[in-house]
């Protein structure tokens, strides 16, 4: 059953991919949404009827590549939490698949969309069931092209083409980290397969509480006190707890990249540029959670390293943070979304930094429903209102699309977390564990993820009350064509919108509560001295209440700023132009790395081709051999004048020279 779930998207890429145009767009399009229905019903009842109680063993595909302690297969590792991001990952493609049907209907390329989308489904299936680091770096990599691939759909658009260039490099920044991550693991374990590298974790855990007595702080101290030097590179010694710290910020770096977290979160707002049902499948189940399950699955090591936690929620409150100030002021329906995204993963970040990896991946696995939801649900506007994405030019919607508009409050209410959604139970749970958390930034992760909870209700209602309520302000004649969506458009909506209200009732006992060890397994790993999925339950009322309380405020400012008081938002950007700027241009991260990197790259490389290249290498060599042997051959054509007595006086010159050199020979 596993491999048709793998195999299905890769099938329905290749025959959209090579027989797309032979059998149609219609067909290309139902045959890989079939595919893609199939796979996300496998993935549930793999999910609903998997005991993690009774392991299974891989299930080898083919052998890849063997050499010398190198021994890489093409294996598929099924537990708790690789079923869990099945589900995620072929329910949401699946409802993508579907939904673009409708959406792209008019777009004369659709054989290639739909093959580019099960091409990208198929390159995640591959990184979430790698039984080794191989694999799931091609999984990843595979991601990357993909996500190159939709993003640059409308190649003939330059500011898509850009955008597309953009992501791909700026994840390569994140992948070069991983990769050394992959090869710092494979020195210190000797394996890149996942069972013998976590047994190997095991071992240095013990060996670490030898070393250094029990209790979290004694382990870190065994750590550092270990002389076993098992790096040595550019002179530099490192022990194994040195090793395994680097090690785990690598694979942070990687994780950073693909999950757009501070720093290299640049090229997640300009996604935006490929097709809606893009943005959904990229930005809410599949390639930014990417580095949120890689940091899960390794969390053997990562509890080796209290420093590599303590970065991670350091990374991961920050991007909360960042991304929230700047969706406040957004204008971009879509942007909007892509910054809450953007800040929900810093969210997951900051729960697998203070060592609760499952309530990570509940969050995950929640907000993969509702943050689908808003951006179908924004296709869904921006379809009816003639592709115009600017809240300003909308408004006053509620009564022309109330389907849209319905499944948008639900999206809304579950991200905001409303009481009873999905949202409430995972996101109060991050916001909990990071206030019980006990490395040195957990109270930092608390404070910053409670602040942004605020401006997430703040932002979330400004593009509901912006894009549907008040006055139209979009032109008569596009209000004119204001019609609600085809159902095949409709349909994936309500899916998502019941699971957007369901998916956190339903399963939060299974995540995070009573029923967490016979749920998980050993999919996830905690040390013995990892009390916080325990600790979160006992918090205070005082606390559990905070972030109900900062979405019920950050909806009353809403309303009173863009309903009750509309005027407001105008004066306050006016009265704090400075902060409203900043804001508006993201902190100015891309003018500091254009500056820094982009320019200087430039520079760099022009002088090297005017300089190096052009004056020097060509200049010495080939251009100026060449540009020589034209100036003599110039000169020695003048000779040829076609006059008898040059050549006679010439032919006496010779001879002359001829007899003086013969002569003064002789003499010598």
């Amino acid at each position: 059953m596993y491999q048709i779930i793998v195999l299905l998207p890769l099938a329905g890429f290749l025959i959209a991919g090579l027989a797309g145009n032979t059998i149609g767009a219609k067909a290309s399009e139902y045959i890989t949404s079939s595919f893609l229905v199939v796979a996300a019903i496998l993935s549930w009842i793999g999910f609903l009827t998997f005991d993690a109680d009774e392991p299974m063993a891989p299930i080898t595909m083919l052998q890849w590549m063997q050499s010398g302690g190198l021994d890489v297969a093409w294996a598929l590792k099924i537990d708790r939490l690789t079923l869990v991001m099945l589900v995620v990952v072929n329910t949401v493609s699946a409802l993508v698949h579907i939904y673009s049907i409708g959406y792209m209907h008019h777009d004369p390329h659709r054989p290639r969309f739909f093959a580019y989308l099960s091409l990208f489904t198929f390159a995640m299936l591959m990184l979430v069931t790698a039984d080794n680091l191989v694999q799931m770096f091609f999984g990843w990599e595979g991601v990357g092209l993909a996500s190159y691939l939709l993003i640059g759909f409308w190649y003939k658009k330059p500011s898509a083409n850009a955008a597309a260039m953009k992501a791909f490099i700026v994840n390569r920044v994140g992948d070069f980290g991983f990769i050394l991550g992959i090869f710092g693991v494979f020195a210190i374990f000797q394996s890149v397969n996942l069972d013998t590298i976590f047994a190997g974790a095991a071992d240095v855990a013990s060996r670490m509480g030898e070393a250094g007595g029990e209790g979290a702080e004694a382990a870190a101290e065994g750590a550092a006190n270990m002389g076993d030097v098992v790096l040595n590179f550019a002179g530099y010694s490192l022990t194994m707890g040195g090793a395994i710290t680097c090690v785990c910020l690598l694979l942070l770096l990687g994780a950073m990249g693909k999950s757009a977290q501070l720093g290299l979160h640049t090229w997640l707002p300009d996604a935006m540029e490929g097709p809606t049902p893009v943005s959904a499948l990229i930005h809410a189940a599949t390639m930014v959670t990417a580095g949120v399950f890689m940091l899960a699955r390794m969390s053997p090591i990562f509890e080796l390293s209290h420093t590599a936690l303590t970065v991670v929620t350091f990374v991961g409150a920050s991007t909360a943070i960042f991304a929230a100030t700047v969706g406040l002021v957004q204008n971009d329906i879509k942007r909007v979304i892509a910054y809450s995204t953007c800040s929900q993963l810093g969210y997951m970040f900051v729960a697998l930094g203070v060592g609760a990896y499952s309530v990570a991946i509940f969050h995950l696995f929640t907000h993969a429903f509702f943050k689908a939801l808003l951006f179908l649900g924004a296709g869904s506007v921006i379809h009816a209102v003639s592709d115009e994405q600017d809240m300003r030019r909308m408004g006053g919607l509620r009564k022309h699309i109330p389907v849209t508009y319905w499944t948008m409050i639900i999206g809304t209410l579950a991200l905001t977390g409303f009481p009873f959604t999905a949202g409430y139970f995972s996101k109060d749970a991050v916001i909990e564990a990071a206030y019980v958390g006990h490395n040195a930034f957990a109270l930092y992760g608390w404070g910053l993820t409670v602040i942004a909870a605020l401006l997430t209700s703040f932002y979330s209602w400004r593009l509901i009350f912006l894009t549907f309520h008040g006055k139209p302000r979009a032109s008569a004649d596009v209000m004119h064509h204001v019609h609600e969506s085809p159902s095949v458009m409709i349909v994936p909506l309500f899916f998502l919108a019941a699971g957007a209200i369901l998916a956190g009732l339903l399963f939060e006992h299974e995540f995070v509560g009573d029923a967490y060890e016979h749920f998980w397994g050993a999919s996830l790993f905690t040390s013995a001295e990892n009390h916080v999925l325990h600790d979160l339950h006992e918090v205070a009322f005082g606390v559990a209440i905070i972030p109900t309380v900062m979405m019920a405020v950050g909806f009353a400012l809403a309303y009173y700023f863009y309903i009750a008081n509309p005027a407001m938002p105008k004066q306050l950007s006016q009265t704090h132009r400075g902060l409203y700027k900043f804001f508006l241009n993201k902190w100015y991260f891309d003018e500091l790395y254009d500056f820094l990197f982009v320019r200087s790259s430039k520079w760099i490389g022009r002088t090297l081709w005017k300089t190096g290249d052009g004056r020097i290498i060509d200049g010495l060599g080939p251009d100026g051999v060449s540009a020589r042997v034209i100036d003599v051959t110039n000169r020695v054509v003048k000779l040829q004048t076609g006059y008898l007595y040059h050549y006679a006086f010439a032919m006496l010159i010779g001879v002359a020279a001829l007899v003086t050199w013969m002569m003064i020979g002789g003499i010598s």
